[in-house]
């Protein structure tokens, strides 16, 4: 069973989806601590609901980003974890701390990567004008949402979304790809192989999806 730390900035919705599954029997693990860089987030709120031990580090106590990862780090050795889940992390991590936990740190994102990376990569897509968007879960190396790809799903963009309708949904998305992510991490499943991540026995639905519906059919 994989010990899981769970980094988050904010209220925590994916951090709950995480914390369900584990706690329904959905993903082979336990989350052993979650971290907030925000003192005040709600995400340490509902850790605290289950009895996770939790840690603020707040970045603005450090002079740079190596003496921040460091207490990142303090914070993590008691905890033996195996997998660190960025859910709304919204801190960029460095080498100093990527290199210590290689390929064991994961992030979800509110885009289809590579296009639309960054911490706007979700409005970014909206403003751009993209029949289809969604979500992202991959590995995180020392890029801006550069790592190999775990799964992704993919949600339309409707006529009358607003950029608020549109995230609900993506959201949503978010809360079913990122257990399952975890979910391959702790049965062995995914392998990281160059650019790509292969998961075993994994049986993808081919298929085919136009927005807005083509209206001449080939015969």
């Amino acid at each position: 069973m994989l010990n899981l730390a769970v980094f988050i900035s904010g209220s925590g919705t994916n951090l709950q989806s995480i914390i369900d599954g584990t706690e329904n029997g959905a993903i082979d693990a336990r989350v052993a601590l979650v971290v907030s860089n925000e003192p005040e987030a709600y995400g340490l709120v509902r850790a605290k609901n289950h009895d996770i031990p939790t840690a603020a580090v707040n970045h603005r106590d450090y002079k740079t980003r190596e003496e921040f990862e460091n207490a990142l780090i303090d914070a993590l050795s008691p905890h033996s974890v195996d997998l660190i889940c960025l859910a709304g992390f919204m801190r960029v991590l460095t080498p100093h701390f990527l290199n210590r936990y290689s390929r064991k740190v994961i992030n979800i994102h509110p885009a289809l990567l590579p296009s639309f990376p960054g911490t706007q990569g979700q409005q970014d897509a909206f403003d751009y004008g993209v029949r289809f968007t969604g979500c992202t879960v991959h590995f995180v190396d020392d890029g801006v949402d550069t790592g190999p790809i775990i799964i992704q799903a993919v949600v339309p963009v409707l006529p009358d979304d607003t950029k608020d309708t549109l995230q609900k949904r993506i959201l949503a998305q978010e809360h079913i790809i990122y257990p399952q992510a975890i979910q391959y991490i702790a049965q062995g499943r995914a392998e990281i192989a160059g650019r790509k991540v292969v998961v075993r026995d994994a049986s993808p639905e081919e298929f085919a999806a136009v927005n807005p519906p083509a209206e001449i059919l080939d015969d």
